[in-house]
């Protein structure tokens, strides 16, 4: 892939899949490729502004979400959603086959990197010529657990929930990667069984992974070297890690205009002793039930810690009763709550912070470890359980216990985070996180990977074409 190349991004419509796509596409771009990043109206205007020098090789372009029944009117990523209307921007975005299509004979891109709910692109890939990439955003672990294309179109050595609650057989090493039994008959469920698109999130991966040309993972051998050779062997493919895309500080910390409004938590964070303040954050996506926020709230000021709680409130609910009666004036002392977003990466910079209780999602993980966080791990949904046992098993978390139908109590959420941030017991996690930093954090191993992403699918059309 020479400098000259034009390669088109497509993501799904999933924020925790659209800014790893973003970010990549940026790296291509200040190596000379040219981008076109490909997504509907309503995404692009909420995108963050693309950086002055890469403006001359990357473009947007957009792409027209049809209207399909189900789909509530401006819905156009999973953020807008509840979980049992995503089905719906899955059967649109299946609509979306014959637009892209044009959009690939109008623009004639060498490569398409595409996410795992596009499963038709390969198909028009191979019809002009072109070197698909199936670019997974989640960690190798994840996607090594979630397994082989024979697998998620058979389901024949997984057949029971509880199959769901262990490694799987073709990790061919002691792993702790698995969901909790109470997980099981949910992410069953989810790979297995058609939804009104009329095809399983398993079936989608399984075309996915058979029919793509190349796979690009968002990982590196520095961290999970022997998931990565799981990869390569159950999908009988080239397995491309492309870095952990750690976030340019100096370019987000001026990227958002709202940043300006949190004078005042920045001077309060001054105010505490370095390493001393817990944050919380769940994600933007996740959308956590009051009871839920109330109990952790317990949690948190059980454990007698600062904090700092990114809370996104829940539509319909009033910021007063969104928290336990009384809980900010008894924690006034030594916490702080912020209602909506945040400048994530500037707080995680701070002095201040000392470790992060938060959702175990990959993108916010390899944040944290960039500044050397430890972590206390509450995994809420999706792929975030299989991050917080990948963490558990390298060292550098440790995950909030729950009872056996998935449910936690304050008393867990206070010990967790007393044993992560001061106990004796905490300590070989500390030093575990404080090394990994120099992997995560690092920009120059992260252009050795792109550099090296670019050489091979160079390489790779040269065979081909």
């Amino acid at each position: 892939m020479a400098s000259k190349s034009h390669v088109f991004m497509f993501p799904w419509l999933a924020y925790g899949h659209i800014l790893p796509y973003l970010e990549f596409s940026k790296q291509l771009a200040a190596k000379g490729i040219h981008i076109s990043f490909i997504s509907t109206p309503r995404n692009i205007k909420r995108f963050p502004s693309i950086p002055q020098n890469i403006s001359g090789k990357f473009k947007f372009i957009e792409i027209q979400l049809p209207i399909v029944d189900g789909l509530p009117e401006n819905c156009e990523a999973t953020i807008d959603l509840s979980p049992e209307q995503i089905q719906y921007l899955k059967q649109a975005y299946d609509a979306l086959k014959v637009p892209f299509e044009s959009l690939v004979q109008k623009e004639a891109p060498e490569m398409i990197l595409f996410d795992f709910a596009a499963c038709w692109i390969p198909a028009i890939a191979a019809r002009y010529g072109i070197t698909s990439v199936f670019f997974s955003p989640l960690s190798a672990a994840s996607s090594a657990y979630i397994g082989p294309p024979d697998e998620l179109r058979s389901f024949r050595l997984r057949t029971r929930p509880e199959d769901y609650a262990r490694a799987p057989e073709w990790i061919p090493f002691p792993s702790l990667v698995a969901y909790r039994p109470d997980q099981g008959t949910r992410f069953m469920q989810h790979v297995s069984i058609p939804d009104v698109s009329g095809i399983s999130t398993g079936q989608r991966r399984s075309k996915t992974l058979a029919e793509c040309d190349l796979v690009a993972v968002r990982s590196c051998r520095e961290f999970e070297n022997a998931y990565l050779n799981v990869l390569e062997e159950i999908y009988q493919k080239p397995v491309l890690p492309i870095g952990l895309l750690p976030p340019n500080f100096v370019e987000n910390k001026t990227s958002h205009p709202e940043s300006s409004n949190f004078s005042s938590t920045f001077k309060w964070l001054d105010k505490q002793e370095q390493k001393s303040v817990v944050f919380v954050g769940f994600g933007s996506e996740y959308k956590m039930p009051v009871e839920t926020i109330h109990e952790l709230a317990y949690g948190i000021e059980l454990s007698g810690l600062p904090f700092m709680w990114i809370l996104k409130k829940p539509e319909g609910i009033d910021s007063q009763d969104l928290l336990p009666t009384g809980f900010i004036s008894r924690i006034s002392d030594r916490g702080i709550v912020n209602f909506g977003w945040a400048p994530q990466l500037e707080i995680l910079a701070h002095p201040s912070i000392g470790g992060c209780l938060f959702h175990s999602g990959w993108g916010s993980i390899i944040e944290s470890l960039g500044f050397g966080h430890p972590l206390i791990l509450m995994p809420m949904v999706n792929d975030q359980t299989l991050n917080a046992k990948l963490l558990v098993e390298k060292g550098a978390g440790f995950e909030v216990p729950r009872n056996k139908d998935g449910s936690f109590n304050r008393d867990m959420v206070a010990k967790s985070m007393r044993l992560v941030m001061v106990d004796e017991e905490g300590e070989p996690i500390r030093l575990k996180t404080s090394e990994l930093q120099a992997i995560f954090a690092s920009q120059h191993l992260q252009d050795e990977y792109i550099s090296k992403f670019i050489r091979y699918t160079s390489s790779f059309k040269k065979k081909e074409h």
